[in-house]
């Protein structure tokens, strides 16, 4: 009866971020307009990169290209690689201070010798569009109003896009980076008499040291499996429950076989999840377009916070 059931069963929805972000992108563009016709000047982001990585350059260029398309005036400040903590410390604080600028991004990595955490904490909380300052995190876990790190929120507004249920849901979050997988954990939980976002689920964290066995174990039990471990393959078939959700944050370029290409996966066998899942993001174009838009979405908040003081 149990083989009966895959053989007949329809191959997972596909959850389009690409789709999903576009809608977003153009909402934020009618909402931006709306905004600066009310008198208001547009949403100003100050991106900063420091060094010469060509993955960092390729992100931030897609997302000031992204404001540009939906009215937020952009600009980055291209910082070498050598520059000392103390220097970028008061690039940071002088764009704190600055009332022309609403949203500060620093492109995660920073160079070995600089202290994330302490640049991380340096951009004022009010402007911090990637909500990695300790102010935000630490309000994200009290269920306070917040600003949200913006791939966590890209994976919120999916689930709600494809009015997948979580209240009650058991979810399994595979990674356990601050950035990323732990603010959806915490997101996942939250309770609907402290917000008015909860999602209400049951919530596991594993990793990539959680044993494949128990990892198998626990993905079985997942109404939504969400995996950001950076390690391909590491969510197989046998570990996802018939209809269940599987979001993949995942990326990962690795070799064409017999060729000198390369491709991105993400952290699940997509080929062969798809066939059990009821829902499931490719890799590309699932989350990772949602996570530029949500960046955009969350300029546009700050700056709509800082000119009617809300946060």
């Amino acid at each position: 009866m149990r083989e009966y059931y895959f053989n007949c069963r329809k191959m997972a929805k596909i959850i389009d971020g690409k789709q999903v972000a576009a809608e977003v992108r153009l909402n934020l563009k009618n909402e931006v307009q709306e905004f600066i016709a009310a008198g208001n000047r547009a949403p100003q982001l100050t991106a900063i990169l420091i060094g010469n990585d060509p993955a960092s350059q390729t992100y931030v260029n897609n997302k000031m290209k992204a404001a540009q398309e939906i009215g937020i005036n952009s600009c980055t400040k291209h910082l070498p690689s050598s520059i000392s903590e103390d220097e970028l410390l008061k690039i940071i604080d002088e764009l704190n201070e600055n009332q022309s600028v609403d949203a500060i991004l620093v492109q995660l990595p920073v160079p070995d010798h600089i202290n994330e955490r302490k640049i991380c904490n340096a951009v004022k909380y009010e402007k911090d569009v990637d909500g990695f300052n300790e102010i935000n995190v630490g309000r994200l876990a009290l269920d306070m109003e917040t600003i949200v790190p913006c791939t966590p929120l890209g994976v919120r507004q999916l689930l709600k896009y494809y009015n997948i249920e979580t209240k009650g849901k058991n979810a399994v979050v595979v990674g356990r980076s601050k950035n990323v997988s732990l603010p959806i954990a915490m997101m996942l939980h939250t309770d609907k008499s402290h917000h008015d976002r909860s999602m209400d689920a049951t919530v596991t964290i594993c990793h990539r040291y959680t044993p494949r066995d128990e990892l198998k174990r626990y993905c079985q039990l997942a109404d939504i499996i969400v995996t950001a471990t950076g390690i391909p393959g590491i969510i197989q078939a046998d570990m996802v429950k018939p209809g269940a959700c599987v979001i993949d944050i995942g990326i990962t370029r690795i070799p064409i076989e017999g060729t000198d290409k390369t491709k991105l996966v993400g952290d699940v066998d997509f080929e062969a999840v798809k066939d059990i899942a009821g829902f499931i993001t490719p890799v590309p174009g699932g989350v990772g377009p949602m996570t530029v838009a949500m960046l955009m979405k969350t300029t546009v908040k700050i700056a709509k916070n800082l000119a009617f003081k809300k946060l």
